[in-house]
């Protein structure tokens, strides 16, 4: 049977109805009417079914997001016993999660609890157990060219599962503990989804404790539907519609008129284009991904030296995380309880400062290289501010939806992804119902990646809070460090290690809570501490050697690893600069508050 057009259907109709449920109840509200019934916890809901949906297609598409340029499942015309391994680990680690969510249900089911008019929870739960094991058969069937190999790493799984479960000794070894770690890790390495790292170390720690692994879909369950977290979807899709227009040509159009009279004008269009769209996208990655061919050529024809543009793209993809609605300030906001529109009003003034830091290096290398300056000419940016006037007020839009007062935050992200669709599809004709349906299912193969991974750290975190390790961390720093300025020296050092080996996401959910009472005991505001964290971590994803990137540059350009060191140096010193000033001038954080 090919489940293929159902796993499509079904996440296309998700992720509509989590777009128009969130608009219907602006629009019943501006006519004095009543919306949707218990519309907010279905749009919760909702986003539980779209996290897992795609990330069944994106473990159909093998593009679950991993640490390696290579997937693991990657299909083989005969057996890599080492790679065999490290499948057999992570398809047992799939069917352990999906073993949990399920006992997770039958709990529900015990003690049902509605969450609108004839829906029970248990049943929107379901979506978790059956997610996890179709990823785990789009894995095997992605695996081998043959029935034959597929069948023996099924039974590969099945043996590792039997072996675990039933031999009662192993639950209390301290080797077989650290053989399972090393067994996840080397998964790792040969190109498992992130998601299995953290998943199998939650798997690991909750069994040797005796807890029920219900205990790890329960916790993806909480973060998951928390009431923050629909704008993740809402806002990359906004995102990836305007990456599929022609939305980025007329703004470089509108940039280079405005500013290409400078020394350095292209950069700096550049700089201000990726800013928005890795602030929409939440992804510096999908930014480098999506733009890369059209900037690196624009680059190249303006005079710009190949090391100089290579560096520059691959620092810009990740200038828009300080600023609204960028995702990690939401998802930090969710794990550490603390205000988002608090966050986002922080990020805009560091965000500010690292733009204007990247683009007077910009300008300074464009005198330096001599390049040839545009004139300014008045008709071009009238011209071109008429051509691109709706997309240049989305920034505008969305600003007064969160702050106005008058939409939630998910509201606003829906009420954005709708406007996008209106402009890019009746107004500029720039995309067609039948592109939606791509870019819907592209989109929805990111967010599952990125959801699993939240879910399954979410887990890992709830066992290291169990085992009180912030508590002893805690301990173990008031007894060694006094200084406020040290705590912060090493934190920097800390979280460029975090950044350069971990992706963006589940670095918020495993360390935020390890680090937020630390930044309470040295008197460090939460909202400073948030901003600090993300800009980084935003550094991290440039440190040498595994900063991610650098491989995604180097993947995107083709380019080898050192080429990608050397172009981005200078502009990793520079944001090294920026990062200590945030760092280290708390006003620039804490303005709004104050």
């Amino acid at each position: 049977m090919n489940i293929k057009p159902i796993e499509r259907g079904i996440t296309l109709f998700v992720f509509i109805a989590l777009v128009l449920l969130p608009a219907i109840e602006v629009l019943t509200r501006l006519f004095g009417t009543t919306g949707v019934v218990a519309s907010p916890v279905l749009v919760q809901h909702l986003t539980l079914w779209i996290g897992f949906l795609g990330a069944m297609v994106a473990a159909r598409r093998n593009r679950l997001l991993s640490l390696t340029s290579t997937p693991l499942f990657s299909s083989e015309e005969e057996i890599d016993w080492f790679k065999f391994m490290a499948k057999v680990t992570t398809i047992f680690i799939v069917m352990a999660l999906a073993y949990g969510a399920w006992e997770l249900v039958k709990i529900e089911k015990e003690f049902p609890v509605h969450i609108a008019p004839f829906l029970f929870r248990w049943v929107a739960q379901l979506i978790m157990p059956v997610g996890f094991l179709l990823v785990a058969i789009h894995m095997v069937m992605n695996s081998y060219e043959t029935w034959r190999d597929r069948g023996i790493l099924l039974i590969g799984g099945i043996l590792l599962t039997m072996t675990v479960w039933y031999v009662a000794p192993l639950q209390e070894s301290t080797l077989f503990m650290w053989v399972a770690i090393i067994a996840i890790l080397f998964a790792l390495v040969k190109g498992a989804p992130i998601f299995i790292g953290l998943g199998g170390l939650a798997i690991l720690f909750f069994w040797r404790d005796w807890t029920p692994l219900s205990a790890i879909p329960a916790e993806a369950y909480r973060i998951v539907v928390s009431p923050t977290l629909p704008t993740i979807p809402l806002f990359t899709l906004a995102g990836y519609l305007l990456a599929e227009s022609n939305a980025s040509e007329r703004l470089v159009k509108l940039f280079r008129a405005a500013f290409g009279w400078i020394p350095g004008g292209t950069p700096v269009v550049l700089v201000l284009l990726c800013g928005f769209f890795t602030a929409l996208t939440g992804g510096s990655g999908v930014t480098i991904l999506a733009l890369g061919g059209l900037l690196m050529p624009l680059l190249i024809k303006e005079g710009y030296s190949k090391l100089f543009s290579l560096g520059l793209i691959t620092v810009a993809g990740s200038l828009g995380l300080l600023f609204p609605p960028s995702l990690p300030l939401i998802i930090y906001g969710v794990t550490a309880g603390v205000s988002v529109k608090a966050i986002f009003l922080a990020g805009i003034v560091p965000g500010l400062i690292r733009i204007s830091m990247i683009g007077g290096w910009a300008v300074w290398q464009g005198k330096v290289q001599a390049v040839k300056r545009h004139s300014l000419k008045w008709a071009d940016i009238k011209s071109s501010l008429w051509e691109a006037k709706w997309e240049a007020v989305i920034p505008v839009f969305i600003l007064f939806g969160i702050f106005g007062g008058f939409t939630t935050l998910v509201e606003t992200a829906a009420m954005t992804a709708v406007y996008v669709i209106i402009i890019e599809v009746f107004v500029h004709k720039d995309l067609e119902w039948s592109n939606m349906k791509t870019i819907i299912l592209d989109c929805a193969t990111l967010i599952g990646g990125v959801l699993i991974i939240l879910g399954v750290a979410m887990g890992l975190t709830s066992y290291l809070v169990d085992a009180q390790i912030p508590l002893h961390l805690l301990e173990w720093v008031k007894s060694t460090i006094e200084s406020k300025i040290l705590f912060l020296l090493m934190l920097n050092i800390f979280l460029l290690a975090v950044g350069c080996m971990m992706d963006i996401f589940s670095a918020i959910i495993i360390v935020v809570p390890l680090i937020t009472p630390l930044g309470a005991y040295f008197g460090i505001d939460p909202v400073h501490l948030a901003i600090i964290f993300i800009a980084n971590l935003e550094l991290g994803f440039l440190t040498p050697p595994v900063g991610i990137n650098l491989f995604l540059s180097a993947y995107r350009f083709e380019e080898d690893m050192p080429t990608i060191y050397k172009s981005t140096l200078p502009f990793f010193i520079v944001m090294l600069v920026s990062v200590l000033a945030i760092t280290y001038i708390p006003i620039l954080s804490t303005w709004p508050g104050n």
